[in-house]
């Protein structure tokens, strides 16, 4: 940890839904001496959160909308971490100033199209820089992430070679939505209903490369699969349709492949799905999931149709959230299945308590936060780069500590 910046972490965004709960977990767990700042527009609002952390935080002012602010803000810490969204709208020049400056950055984007744009404006200033920008550091995408990891690294001491076929199942989610969440997926969706160039990206399989032209073709690598589960693993029973986070998670997977030179493997396939066990009645559920999902991208052309008003009195407003008692009834259980190039078959499951997007979240983000800050040292390489690449074990024994169930066991 020791830097020579005036504050090891600032938290932009405490005032908001999951940064508040954020920063209530970060206060937590903050070790003795590290000095944390939380920052955003409205001191009023950031000196009420900071009287409640009953400890000493300090309130920094900073418009998202200023890029000069922003950048004096970088210079000062040495982690940033921001829940300021939606991103596509409100996040490049943040980005931009900690890319500059050298400093680490975290978010919870899970907007495919602003990553992107994040890797090919910042990704080679941020490896000049020495830089760590770690976009998805929340539900999105750190579970999908780091269960391929540890796969790949079982795999490899096992001496099995490397990952082929692999496919995430969702066995069990229970969650609520978010005002931030719902305005981060409209404006994504708004984005991609006034431009067939975006529509193209989102759905190339390797958006997120910064190494296009190196990727493997592996046909089709589809967001809305409909498959049987027996088909994914024997253990398994019933039928899975795309998970609504597939579109995303799938291309941060496949992204830490490639910043590790595929060490995962030239031929290795990634999907998401959500699992509707219970016999031939789970061909219904699951088929609509499929469908569901590969329509993604015709509906989102109808958003730029949808007034605003329209759209904001349907979804949950910015600010709002589950309730405590809600959040408290959530959870995710995900189980990642592969096979090796020897034929070996593994599993890994990741599964936590609390509601996905932010009670689990908020432990996911601040253990993020807690690794850039704490445990720099032992950190990957710098760049626009994934949770697994950036933070890797170090990030998956935090969150062990902190109650996930995280487990990697060979199947044959």
């Amino acid at each position: 940890m020791p830097t020579s910046r005036e504050y090891d972490l600032v938290f932009f965004g405490a005032t908001g839904f999951v940064g508040g709960l954020t920063v209530e977990y970060l206060v937590r767990q903050l070790p003795t001496g590290l000095r944390l700042a939380i920052a955003g527009r409205r001191r009023d609002a950031l000196e009420s959160v900071a009287r409640s952390a009953g400890r000493d935080v300090d309130v920094l002012v900073a418009d998202v909308r200023d890029p000069a602010a922003l950048d004096a803000m970088a210079k000062r810490t040495a982690v940033l971490v921001s829940t300021v969204g939606p991103y596509t709208e409100l996040g490049a020049d943040l980005v931009r100033a900690c890319a500059e400056n050298g400093t680490d950055y975290a978010d919870l984007a899970g907007e495919p199209l602003f990553v992107r744009a994040s890797i090919l404006a910042h990704h080679e200033t941020a490896r000049a820089t020495g830089a760590r920008i770690v976009h998805s550091s929340g539900f999105d995408s750190v579970p999908s992430d780091l269960a391929v990891k540890l796969l790949a690294d079982r795999a490899h001491a096992d001496g099995e070679g490397d990952l082929c076929e692999t496919t995430m199942v969702v066995r069990a989610i229970r969650g609520g939505l978010s005002g931030g969440t719902a305005a981060s997926g409209l404006a994504h969706g708004r984005t991609m209903s006034v431009s067939a160039a975006a529509r193209s990206v989102a759905r190339d399989p390797y958006s997120h490369s910064h190494r296009r032209w190196d990727e493997p073709e592996l046909g089709p690598q589809s967001d809305g699969r409909f498959v049987s589960l027996a088909a994914v693993s024997p253990e398994l029973s019933g039928w899975a349709g795309g998970f609504f986070m597939a579109f995303h998670n799938t291309r941060v997977v496949r992204r830490s492949n490639t910043l590790t030179d595929w060490s995962y493997g030239r031929r290795f396939k990634y999907s998401e799905v959500m699992a509707f066990p219970g016999g031939p009645l789970s061909l219904l559920p699951a088929g609509a999931a499929a469908i569901g999902m590969s329509g993604v991208y015709g509906a989102s052309r109808l958003l730029a149709f949808v007034p605003e008003s329209v759209s904001g009195a349907v979804l949950p407003g910015r600010g709002t959230g589950p309730s405590a008692r809600s959040r408290a009834k959530g959870y995710f259980s995900f189980a990642t299945y592969t096979t090796t190039a020897s034929g070996a078959e593994y599993r890994a499951t990741f599964a936590m308590d609390g509601d996905p997007g932010y009670a689990a979240t908020a432990v996911i983000l601040g253990e993020s936060a807690l690794a850039l800050a704490v445990d720099r040292e032992q950190l990957g390489q710098a760049g626009v780069i994934t949770p697994a690449v950036a933070m890797g074990d170090v990030l998956s024994e935090r969150l062990r500590r902190a109650n996930a169930r995280i487990d990697v066991d060979r199947l044959r």
